[in-house]
């Protein structure tokens, strides 16, 4: 059996030890990666969720029907079209990750990104060129879906390799804080503009001028990216040409039980947290009638408040361990699901606002823990890779298509609480897939 192969079985982490403890970890350097690691995510978040934020806006715009539930089920579809691609571009951007350094991979996803979001916010509507505006648009968000499918797991690659490693855990909360911000950031950008402009003037080019605030962000995330090296382990393969020739191979015949609970673990926090920062600002709007403004303005609080529990959240990871931090937070999920969804249906936005509160403040407890735990399922030569392949399938199969989803069970039973009964199925998945994991950080 070769060492890759024993690495695999065992759970251990071939060279890691040496690597880590080879490579000097210099603080201005760990913090330029926090940095560019971060802002990478948060800029993919803002470019991908603002659409969900806009989703009720730009259904007529691109999709009109009749019927506004079916205009609004033909966006959301597209929203989900974005997702399915993100194991393509996972195995691309895998590949050139482990292959050729984090660096240049992070490079190019985030222009990738950056540049689909510009060309989403200058798009012509169906009123200008009829059905071509949504293939236009669906096009758009497929080249957003497959830089999405790098981005996430190269910024959790990259920090967690250039952390310490007794500190792996606590600043596994960076990126989970940068892609927060960038809900946040896109649903205050909405709100703000919602707020500002006219019904009339939202539709016909308020929606516009979030996307193309893409513009300025990518800019500003590609300076950082430049200052940075690659990864000290990275480096220190290179120089011992420890390079896979092809890692997805490797991933497949070595990592087969990591791959699968990697997978089991992104269908968990997918599920859930796409629901619940896509699906309620839909929800509260579209079903309960409550005024869109505030219902953004609402989101932007929960999720600030979200970001605001995520250092918690990794000093307790640090302290008592990744997984056990993650159990906590998908059993918080699977138990306030049904009681958070019961309460919005109340008639009070304020109290709308506190289940939605309830709900979410699991999200820090399962999104920091993951971000440390899913780098170490995977050794260095494919980690990349092996996490590109296991989070975009798993967000395939339960994350971006989450708002659909919810979307679809209200429709077809009529029962507004259905989506809860989704959350549920997938925490329990994500349970069973955390409880055959050995291993921590």
């Amino acid at each position: 059996m070769s060492a890759t192969q024993r690495s695999a079985t065992s759970g251990a982490e071939p060279g890691a030890g040496s690597e880590a403890e080879s490579a000097a970890y210099d603080p201005r350097t760990v913090r330029r990666a926090m940095l560019a690691g971060s802002l990478g995510t948060l800029i993919e978040y803002y470019d991908f969720s603002v659409y969900g934020y806009l989703a009720v806006v730009i259904a007529p715009q691109f999709f009109p029907n009749e019927n506004p539930a079916a205009s609004l089920l033909a966006t959301l579809a597209v929203f989900a079209t974005g997702l399915v691609v993100r194991p393509v571009g996972g195995v691309f951007f895998g590949w050139l990750g482990d292959r050729w350094g984090r660096r240049r991979a992070l490079v190019s996803s985030v222009v990738c990104m950056g540049v689909a979001s510009s060309v989403t916010g200058l798009l012509p509507t169906y009123s200008q060129i009829g059905v071509s505006a949504a293939v236009l648009l669906l096009l758009a968000r497929l080249v957003q879906g497959i830089s999405t499918g790098g981005e996430s797991v190269g910024a959790y690659t990259y920090i967690y390799e250039s952390a310490p490693p007794r500190r792996r855990a606590f600043l596994g909360a960076v990126t989970p804080i940068g892609s927060n911000l960038g809900f946040m950031f896109a649903a205050a950008t909405a709100g703000v503009i919602s707020a500002l402009a006219t019904k009339d003037q939202m539709s016909d080019w308020g929606w516009r001028l979030p996307f193309l605030m893409a513009v300025p962000l990518t800019l500003f995330c590609l300076w950082a990216r430049l200052r940075i090296e690659d990864t000290p382990e990275f480096e220190e393969a290179a120089r011992r040409a420890d390079i896979p020739t092809a890692p997805i191979r490797e991933v497949l015949s070595t990592h087969r039980a990591a791959l699968l609970q990697s997978i089991g673990l992104s269908m968990a926090q997918g599920g859930a947290i796409f629901l619940g920062l896509t699906y309620i600002g839909i929800h509260l709007t579209t079903d309960l009638g409550y005024d869109a403004t505030r219902v953004l303005w609402l989101s932007a609080g929960v999720v600030l408040v979200t970001v605001l529990l995520m250092v918690p959240a990794g000093r307790l990871a640090a302290r008592f361990g990744s997984r056990r931090i993650l159990l906590f937070g998908l059993l918080g999920f699977l138990v306030t699901a049904y009681p958070a969804m019961l309460l919005m249906g109340r008639h009070s936005l304020a109290l709308a606002g506190v289940a939605y509160l309830l709900f979410m403040v699991s999200s820090a407890f399962v999104q920091v823990p993951a971000a440390s735990l899913w780098p170490h399922l995977f050794e260095r030569r494919v980690r990349y890779t092996g996490m590109a392949i296991g989070y975009n399938i798993g967000t395939v199969l339960a994350g971006g298509t989450a708002p659909y989803i919810a979307t679809f069970l209200v429709q077809r039973t009529g029962n507004q609480l259905s989506p809860a009964f989704f959350v549920m199925v997938v925490c329990v998945i994500g349970i069973g897939s955390l409880l055959t994991v050995r291993k921590d950080v």
